[in-house]
């Protein structure tokens, strides 16, 4: 699930700018400081108070309209920028602050919340895998900051679900938000469908930022983009519909049975019309390898085959060994995924850029005795080589 349009996988390192954004952390720290701030989203506020507009979270200016991106059909929105707020953060630090963030990508969004002294500051990619890792490294390159932690995504805060959300002219109490919940343990997923007694009275847009707000606050960024898949919204209360603190529990029991993944087998056809072998890792979230932006091919051809051209011993005892090779690199790499067939085993990692792993696979590559083996490594922050192997 995603709040932001994906970006292309040609954008530019962001590198420079995150140093800069640090640099300039240093010296803009004391003033946001000074001006304090409280623990409440914008357009937010708790039973029986009055709305209060929060500059303690806020989306870059100028955020790109929302649409899907991790999961089929989810529910897609960007929590609406704030103003200023009196005792706040001012409208000129926050811009100061989204022109910072906005150098970076222009499409990550950021929060700050807590209190001086017990402070956090979230950057976020709304759930887009190709996002992950810019957040990720940014969070990584933060300097030690007494009174401060730095987030990569945003965190669950159920506490959220018992306050109201207004969007625009409309107010919505989300202790009225109910989810009707279908388990898809094929896929280790949980399909939704989003009910609100006002979504009768309010266009497509504001009832899709209520879903995925209801969801990231039930769950945290990361777990929404690996367990939910299809978000629906409902006008109709659902049959056994159930509120959203109860969304936890039912994803917990959904990943309790993939807390290993596992090698998912299948067959098919060559573009030369031979059987093919396929082996896929699964379940296998991009959220846990945040670092892992470069795809790397590895092709292995292989001398002894039967009449199918598949591998037989002593090149199927061959490749298996080169597989466990190709599993020990820690953090930096994860082997995904394996097509065998016609002559050719290709192993496909994600692999961390900055790790050195493409050299060591390189070295590997070249230690192979059964025919030239080739490597090809390129940009693929959000694993669109792996998406047509998915369940």
């Amino acid at each position: 699930m995603s709040f932001f349009r994906r970006a292309g996988d040609t954008a530019p390192s962001p590198a420079s700018a995150i140093a800069e954004f640090w640099a300039w952390w240093a010296r803009a720290r004391p003033r946001i400081e000074a001006a304090g701030f409280t623990d409440r989203p914008p357009g937010d506020s708790a039973p029986n108070e009055p709305d209060a507009s929060d500059a303690s979270r806020a989306a870059a200016p100028d955020a790109p309209d929302a649409a899907a991106a991790e999961a089929p059909g989810a529910a897609d929105a960007a929590v609406p920028a704030p103003g200023a707020a009196d005792g706040g953060l001012s409208g000129e630090l926050i811009e100061e602050i989204s022109g910072r963030v906005a150098a970076i990508r222009p499409e990550l969004q950021w929060e700050i919340s807590g209190a001086p002294g017990a402070a956090a500051f979230t950057l976020s990619g709304g759930g887009a895998g190709e996002l992950r890792g810019i957040c990720e490294r940014w969070r990584r390159a933060a300097p030690p900051t007494e009174g401060w932690t730095f987030h990569a995504a945003r965190r669950a805060e159920p506490e959220l679900l018992r306050r109201r959300l207004s969007l625009g002219d409309h107010e919505f109490d989300l202790g009225y938000v109910r989810l009707g919940m279908r388990a898809d343990p094929n896929r280790a997923r949980v399909h939704l469908s989003v009910y609100h007694p006002d979504f009768l009275f309010v266009a497509e847009e504001a009832r899709r930022q209520v879903a995925a707000n209801v969801l990231v606050w039930a769950l945290g960024e990361d777990d929404v983009a690996r367990w939910i898949g299809e978000v629906t919204i409902a006008t109709e209360q659902p049959v056994d519909a159930l509120p959203p603190d109860t969304l936890g529990a039912v994803v917990a029991q959904i990943a309790e049975p993939f807390k290993e993944p596992t090698w998912l087998r299948g067959e098919g056809r060559t573009p030369r019309g031979h059987p093919a072998q396929v082996a896929v890792l699964f379940p296998l979230h991009r959220q846990d390898h945040p670092l892992c932006d470069l795809h790397v091919a590895v092709s292995l051809p292989y001398a002894n085959s039967n009449p199918d051209r598949l591998p037989v011993a002593p090149s199927s005892t061959a490749l298996k060994a080169f597989q466990e090779k190709l599993s020990g690199f820690g953090a930096h790499a994860v082997l995904a995924l394996s097509e065998t067939g016609d002559g050719l085993r290709v192993f496909h990692l994600y692999a961390d850029p900055d790790s050195g792993v493409v050299a060591e696979l390189d070295q590997l590559a070249a230690e192979w005795p059964e025919g030239r083996a080739r490597v090809a490594a390129a940009p693929d922050p959000a694993w669109r080589t792996l998406t047509p192997y998915q369940p």
